[in-house]
């Protein structure tokens, strides 16, 4: 059985590639719920996976999808719909079970993937028996803002 990597993607570009997408997205929901099986856009290859599974957004939201694949983030497909409709996109992902936590940016047909590693997830530890996170002597209840810390000092340091 697989391990769920949950995705968020933000997709930005003209508003007509931007409906374009969410017809896409609305297209591949549908069927995946007809099928009850993971899906590709129809222009994606079905060779290295990468599907995706239950498909969500938020009404009224355009260009902002959640969804699940496998084990780690569909980062090849992403780029696909990107290059096939001309837009931009910034991919969050995690999959703590195997610690895959990171975030994708893709501007400018340039691809950039900045991720947690080991010794990131080794800077906080668990306590069994208070059940809590410590972390830079603060004590957390969920790992959820410590990771989210890690990643934005992560990114931070890769800004020009």
């Amino acid at each position: 059985m697989a391990n769920w990597c949950s995705n968020t993607v933000v997709f930005e570009g003209k508003p007509e590639a931007i409906q374009q997408i969410q017809q896409l997205f609305q297209t591949m929901k549908l069927k995946e719920e007809k099928e009850e099986q993971g899906q590709l856009p129809d222009f994606v290859p079905d060779t290295n996976g990468g599907y995706f599974f239950n498909l969500y957004w938020n009404d009224g939201d355009e260009g902002i999808y959640q969804y699940e694949t496998k084990w780690s983030p569909n980062i090849d497909v992403m780029q696909a719909i990107a290059g096939h409709y001309n837009v931009n996109f910034t991919q969050d992902y995690e999959e703590l079970g195997n610690c895959v936590c990171g975030r994708v940016t893709f501007a400018d047909k340039l691809l950039i993937d900045i991720y947690l590693e080991d010794e990131d997830f080794e800077q906080y530890e668990f306590d069994e028996e208070t059940d809590t996170y410590h972390f830079e002597g603060e004590e957390y209840e969920s790992d959820y803002e410590i990771l989210e810390t890690l990643l934005e000092r992560k990114i931070a340091s890769h800004q020009p």
